[in-house]
């Protein structure tokens, strides 16, 4: 799916987001996971499995992926891609921006 275009809200500080442990935010009434991923790379798609209703900032992120916890679909936090089954639909992924340390989500 394509990256959103709305104005960026902010999220946190850049001292804030630790490598590999997601932050969730609510934004405009969806809920966003913000994470770094092992390459140091921000990254931010829609927190809800498109599989189940279920969080993904309670899942486990390795390299570039989350995995949720629940019944193990794994989504390629990049692209969106939903990478193994059950889920088979992707991510929204979301625009990140960082101005004077601080992160931005759009």
């Amino acid at each position: 799916m394509p990256a959103s275009t709305s104005e960026p809200s902010l999220v946190c500080a850049e001292t804030e987001l630790r490598t590999g442990h997601p932050i969730r935010k609510v934004i405009d009434g969806q809920a966003i996971l913000i994470v770094r991923d092992d390459t140091g790379v921000i990254r931010a798609v829609d927190d809800t499995c498109t599989h189940a209703e279920i969080s993904l900032a309670d899942g486990f992120i390795e390299g570039r992926t989350v995995e949720c916890w629940a019944h193990g679909a794994r989504f390629d936090l990049a692209t969106g891609q939903a990478l193994t089954l059950p889920a088979d639909r992707p991510l929204t992924t979301r625009r990140i921006e960082v101005h004077d340390g601080m992160i931005y989500v759009a």
